[in-house]
């Protein structure tokens, strides 16, 4: 047995020293956040561990009811939503907490209280389990200004005021990508440490990407500027080689890939949706935090994501995200088509 290879291993940079050595640079900070963080990492994975049994535990089922969305509801996502939001009250840290399984939001009481509002989508692409494509959990968290009784207009701000975002993404490894406002970093579990690894350090998306994600199904009740930009990116004018198509349907891995490889990803809102499929506070606003943080952009169509504010908790988006590059260029098409009208 090698022991000078094992003693190597220790001096890793754990996701819990990371988030400590940040803590250090802020002397008045009381460890609140850093309490909260292990929590959300905690239930990270518990939710690996039961992703990676469920076919084996039975869990793959339905579980028969529908949530606020209209879903069926998965035996995982049921279970997923469970851990979270014990696992963020039993921290002490959190006060009101928002998921996309339950329609109202969650106030904590008034003993487990804490100043972080936490926004979250627990098992965001459940519908891809049975097939062992990558699934993932979103989560933003903002901070409560003052002291006083939380309530739904603490959490109803726009992305810009979010204080950390980030995803874990299930699948051939188990990868937490963070944001705490200083750029993005992603960590991958070692599961015979049972310890997240920082695996890659400061990520920044590159400013321009030759990928382009969409689901093309929809393209018949798209809008003038994505039907536009997409028939670009098939056959671009100015000679240059054609972006690749790449679609897997879950948006935590979708946004990873394009975070790690540049390009866009896009869900337009269309003719059937004209709001888009996806919720403002726990999946465009988190990931949209990320994107900028690595240098990308993300845009609605109407203006910066971050700069939307919400009216309500499960209020729907369209979204367009990645590359610096890619994503000026739809903003010019919208821009090109507001003058036009």
């Amino acid at each position: 047995m090698d022991h000078s290879a094992d003693a190597l291993r220790t001096d890793l940079m754990t996701i819990t020293r990371f988030v400590l050595n940040e803590q250090s640079k802020h002397p008045e900070s009381r460890g609140d956040f850093t309490i909260l963080l292990s929590h959300i990492v905690l239930g990270c994975k518990f939710v690996c561990t039961a992703v990676n049994k469920a076919g084996l535990a039975k869990l793959i089922g339905l579980a028969g009811e529908t949530n606020v969305q209209g879903e069926e509801q998965k035996k995982l996502d049921v279970l997923s939503n469970e851990v979270f939001i014990k696992a963020l009250v039993s921290s002490g840290r959190t006060c009101i907490l928002v998921s996309e399984e339950d329609e109202d939001a969650i106030i904590v009481e008034p003993s487990k209280r804490g100043k972080y509002c936490v926004v979250f989508d627990p098992l965001d692409g459940s519908s891809n389990i049975d097939c062992g494509v990558s699934i993932g959990t979103i989560f933003g968290i903002y901070t409560l200004a003052d002291v006083h009784e939380p309530t739904v207009e603490d959490v109803l701000l726009p992305g810009k005021k979010m204080v950390a975002a980030g995803y874990c993404m299930y699948g051939s490894s188990c990868t937490l990508v963070l944001s705490t406002g200083a750029g993005v970093n992603g960590f991958t579990l070692d599961p015979s440490l049972g310890e997240f690894i920082l695996t890659h350090p400061d990520i920044k998306i590159p400013k321009k990407g030759k990928i382009y994600s969409v689901n093309e199904g929809n393209a018949k009740n798209w809008d003038g500027p994505t039907a536009a930009y997409v028939e670009k990116c098939k056959f671009p004018e100015d000679g240059s080689s054609p972006k690749s198509l790449r679609y897997i349907g879950s948006m935590v891995a979708d946004v990873h890939r394009t975070l790690l490889y540049g390009g866009i990803f896009l869900y337009p809102g269309d003719k059937k949706n004209p709001n888009g499929k996806l919720r403002v506070l726990y999946e465009v606003f988190p990931m949209s935090f990320l994107l900028e943080q690595a240098g990308g952009q993300s845009f609605t169509g109407k203006e910066r994501a971050l700069d939307l504010v919400p009216t309500k908790l499960h209020e729907r988006s369209p979204i367009f995200l990645g590359s610096y590059d890619d994503v000026e260029e739809i903003k010019a098409l919208y821009a090109a088509e507001g003058k036009e009208e």
